[in-house]
C-alpha cells in the first residue's frame, strides 16, 4: 500500500501560526480523504519556517467500488415521472429493479460507481484544502487568485510504494506538484529530489533543515543548557519562548552573549522581559548572584567565526534596548524616592477605568475601603491593607510599565521598596494581580491577600452593578478569571470569608444572588479537575447561604465521599423513594404532608424503629453541622439507612386507614427534612 508525502513550500511562515497550521493540514486532508472513501493507516504533520509537511501511510491504490441504491416512483406512476427518474440515474428501464413497498410496487435503481485512483482523490482533496486553508491572515501575490500566508513557491506531492514513486497530478494556479524540495536557504539552497518520507527527512537533515519542531526545540534546549552549565549559569525556563524560537529557525545554532555591565543592576524581570519581547533572547542567570548576566540567542546559520559577528550585532541592538529600559527605571526610581508612591499614582486620577465606573483613582479608593473591611478575615492590619491598596496600582503610570505592561505589579514592588515602604506593602504590589492563570501561585501574605481579594471583588461587583456580565465565550473584562482568583485565594489559604457580605461591601447595586450563582459555576470548573462532581456541589449550594467557600468545599468533599460509599448510595436511594412517594401522593390528594408525625399512630415495629432513629439522628446531625463536623453529620445520617430500608421492606405507606396513611406520609417527609439539613439530595444524580 502506498504512502503519501505532501510538502507546501513557501516564504517564512510566522512562528505563532505554524503549530495550528500543521494540525489543520493534517485534519483537513485526512477529513477530505475520509469523505472521498480513501482510507489511510496513520498521519503525521510537521512545520518549519518555510514548509508545512504531511506524511500519510498505507493508503489504498483505489477507492472502493460503490453501489448506491435510489428509490424511484411506483410502477404505476405516470410515464413522465418514470422517465425523469431514468434520466436522473442514467439507467434504462431494464436496469431498474421492482420491489414491494407498503404502497405497492416501486422502482429501485442500483447505481454502481467504480473506484477512483488514489492520486486523483488526493489531488482534488489537496487543492480544495490549499484554496480554503484557514490562515489567521493570508495574502495574494502575482496575478493569481490563490491566497496563502506567504507566497507559496512549490508543492511536493508523491505517492510511494516499494516498487515506484508517483507524482500526484496537481496544479494550483500554475504551481505544479513535483518530487523536489529545497534545503536550508543559505547552507543548502539547491534542489533535492525526493522519493519517500524517510529519504526526505534524512535529506533535509543533510541539507541543514530539522523537520520536526519538537526536535528543534529539544536541540535548542539541550545546547542552551550545555553552554550555561559550562559557565556555571542557569537558563531561565520559558516554554513559550522556546516554542516560538523553534518556529523561527530551520537549523538552530545556539549562541551565548554578554549583557553590558552597566545594565546588570536592572531588575531581572526587566532584563528578561526586554530581551524576550524585543529580541527573542533567553535569559541566563548566575545562581551565585541571582542576577541575569548573559543571554542566549538562536541563529539560523553557522558562521566561520562561530557566531562572533552575529553576537556582536545582537549585543549592540540589545544595549540600545536596555539603555531605554535603564532610562525608564532610573526616572521612575527618582520619582518615588523624591515624592513617594502616592505621587507616582497621582496621574491615575485622570485615567478612565470605565465610563460607568469612574477613573482608576476611583477604583483604587474603592479597593482601599474594601481591603480594610476584608483585612480581619485574612489576619491583616486594616490600616496597612488600605494603605497598600492605595499604591498597588501606582506603577500603571510609570514609564517602565508603559513600555512593558506585563511588568505591572512587579515594578510596583520594586518602587515600594525603593521609597522605604514596608515589605508587606511591596509584596502586595507584586502579588495582588495573582493568580493570572491556573498554574500561577495565589497571594499568601495577609496584606497581599486582602488587597488581591478586594481588587477582584471590586472588579466583579462593579461590572455586575452596571450589568456588564460575561456572555457565552465573551468575557472582555476577564471576570471569570477574577472569580477563579477569589476562589483559589480563599480556598488555598483557608480564608473564612462570607462572600455575600464582601459583595455587599464591594459595590452598590451589585446583585449578590446572581453573583453567587456565577461563583458556583466557577467553583464547579475549579473542582472538576480535582474529581469533584458538579451535582454534589449543586446539592450543597442549593441549601442556601453557602457563601463561605472553605466551609462549602469541606461539606462537598465529605458528601461526595459519603454518596460514593455503600451507605450513602443506599441512603440516597431511600431518600429518593421517600421524596417520590410524598410528591406523588401530594399531587394526587392536593394537600401537603408536612405535619409532624406522631409515633402513637405507628402500629408496626419497623415504623416505630424509624421514629426512634429519626429522633436520635436529628439532634446529632444538627449538632455536628453547628460544629462544622461534616464527617459526624454523615455518620449520624448513615444510621438511618437500616431503619429506612426496613420501613420500605415491611410497611405499606398507603394504608387503608387514612390516619395511619397520613402519619406515614408525614414520617417520610420528616426523613427528607432531616436529610436536607446536610444537602439537597434531589440534586444528586442516582
Amino acid at each position: 500500500m502506498p504512502d503519501l508525502l505532501l510538502e507546501l513550500f513557501s516564504e517564512e511562515i510566522p512562528a505563532r501560526m505554524q503549530p495550528r497550521a500543521a494540525e489543520n493540514l493534517r485534519r483537513l486532508v485526512c477529513a477530505g480523504l475520509d469523505e472521498a472513501g480513501l482510507g489511510y493507516g496513520g498521519g503525521r504533520a510537521f512545520s518549519t519556517p518555510r514548509r508545512l509537511v504531511l506524511a500519510l501511510s498505507e493508503l489504498p491504490e483505489m477507492t472502493p467500488d460503490i453501489v448506491e441504491e435510489r428509490k424511484g416512483p411506483r410502477t404505476d406512476a405516470p410515464e413522465k415521472a418514470i422517465e425523469g427518474f431514468l434520466r436522473a440515474t442514467g439507467l434504462s428501464r431494464d436496469d431498474l429493479v421492482v420491489r414491494d413497498d407498503k404502497k405497492g410496487q416501486v422502482f429501485f435503481a442500483e447505481i454502481r460507481r467504480a473506484g477512483r485512483p488514489a492520486a486523483d482523490v488526493i489531488a482534488e482533496t489537496v487543492e480544495k484544502v490549499v484554496r480554503t486553508f484557514p490562515w489567521p491572515k493570508s495574502m495574494r501575490w502575482g496575478a493569481g487568485s490563490l491566497r496563502w500566508v506567504r507566497p507559496l513557491h512549490a508543492i511536493l506531492c508523491v505517492l510511494t510504494d516499494e516498487a515506484s514513486a508517483e507524482i500526484v497530478p496537481l496544479d494550483i494556479d500554475g504551481i505544479k506538484a513535483g518530487d523536489v524540495t529545497w534545503g536550508h536557504r543559505f547552507h543548502a539552497p539547491g534542489a533535492i529530489k525526493v522519493r519517500d518520507f524517510d529519504q526526505y527527512a534524512a535529506a533535509l537533515e543533510q541539507a541543514h533543515v530539522v523537520l520536526d519542531p519538537v526536535d528543534r526545540a529539544a536541540r535548542i534546549e539541550a545546547d542552551m543548557q550545555t553552554l550555561a552549565f559550562a559557565q556555571g549559569h542557569d537558563v531561565v525556563d520559558d516554554t513559550g519562548l522556546l516554542s516560538e524560537v523553534a518556529g523561527l529557525v530551520e537549523w538552530p545554532v545556539v549562541l551565548m552573549g554578554e549583557i553590558g555591565e552597566s545594565f546588570l543592576a536592572l531588575p531581572p524581570e526587566v532584563l528578561q522581559t526586554s530581551m524576550k519581547e524585543h529580541q527573542k533572547f533567553f535569559s541566563v542567570r548566575n545562581p551565585a548572584t541571582g542576577r541575569i548576566e548573559k543571554f542566549v540567542t538562536v541563529a539560523n546559520v553557522e558562521t566561520a567565526d562561530n557566531g562572533a559577528t552575529i553576537l556582536a550585532g545582537n549585543q549592540k541592538v540589545l544595549a540600545a534596548r536596555l539603555s531605554d529600559a535603564k532610562f525608564f527605571w532610573e526616572n521612575d526610581l527618582r520619582t518615588v524616592r523624591e515624592s513617594g508612591m502616592e505621587a507616582l499614582a497621582e496621574p491615575l486620577k485622570a485615567v478612565t477605568f470605565h465610563n460607568k465606573l469612574g477613573t482608576q483613582w476611583d477604583r483604587i479608593e474603592r479597593i482601599a475601603g474594601l481591603a480594610a473591611i476584608l483585612a480581619p478575615a485574612v489576619g491583616a492590619d486594616a490600616e496597612v491593607a488600605a494603605r497598600a491598596a492605595r499604591v498597588v496600582k501606582a506603577d500603571l503610570s510609570s514609564e517602565m510599565v508603559y513600555e512593558f505592561p506585563e511588568l505591572q505589579g512587579v515594578m510596583g514592588g520594586y518602587y515600594a521598596r525603593a521609597c522605604g515602604m514596608s515589605e508587606d506593602i511591596a509584596a502586595a504590589c507584586e502579588a495582588h494581580y495573582r493568580p493570572l492563570g491556573p498554574s500561577d501561585d495565589v497571594p499568601d501574605q495577609p496584606v497581599a491577600m486582602a488587597v488581591a481579594l478586594a481588587d477582584k471583588i471590586d472588579l466583579l461587583t462593579g461590572f455586575w452593578a452596571i450589568d456588564e456580565k460575561p456572555t457565552g465565550s465573551k468575557d472582555p473584562f476577564a471576570l471569570r478569571r477574577a472569580a477563579l482568583g477569589v476562589i483559589r485565594t480563599v480556598l488555598e489559604n483557608g480564608v473564612r470569608l462570607r462572600l455575600t457580605s464582601a459583595f455587599e461591601a464591594g459595590h452598590d447595586g451589585a446583585q449578590s444572588a446572581d453573583l453567587i450563582a456565577f461563583f458556583a459555576d466557577r467553583l464547579k470548573v475549579y473542582l472538576r479537575d480535582q474529581g469533584i462532581r458538579h451535582d454534589v456541589i449543586d446539592a450543597c449550594f442549593r441549601l442556601g447561604g453557602q457563601d463561605d467557600l472553605v466551609l462549602l468545599v469541606n461539606r462537598v468533599r465529605v458528601l461526595q465521599a459519603f454518596v460514593g460509599a455503600e451507605d450513602g448510595a443506599n441512603l440516597l436511594a431511600g431518600y429518593t423513594r421517600a421524596a417520590n412517594i410524598v410528591a406523588a401522593e401530594e399531587k394526587k390528594d392536593g394537600v401537603e404532608y408536612s405535619g409532624t408525625p406522631d409515633v402513637k399512630f405507628a402500629d408496626q415495629d419497623q415504623e416505630i424503629a424509624l421514629f426512634e432513629a429519626l429522633d436520635a439522628a436529628d439532634p446529632a446531625i444538627a449538632a455536628a453541622l453547628t460544629g462544622e463536623d461534616f464527617e459526624a453529620a454523615m455518620s449520624a445520617m448513615a444510621a438511618l439507612r437500616g431503619p429506612i430500608d426496613a420501613f420500605f421492606d415491611k410497611v405499606i405507606v398507603n394504608s387503608d386507614n387514612q390516619i395511619v396513611r397520613r402519619n406515614r406520609l408525614c414520617l417520610l417527609t420528616r426523613v427528607c427534612q432531616i436529610m436536607r439539613q446536610v444537602a439537597i439530595w434531589d440534586a444528586i444524580e442516582g
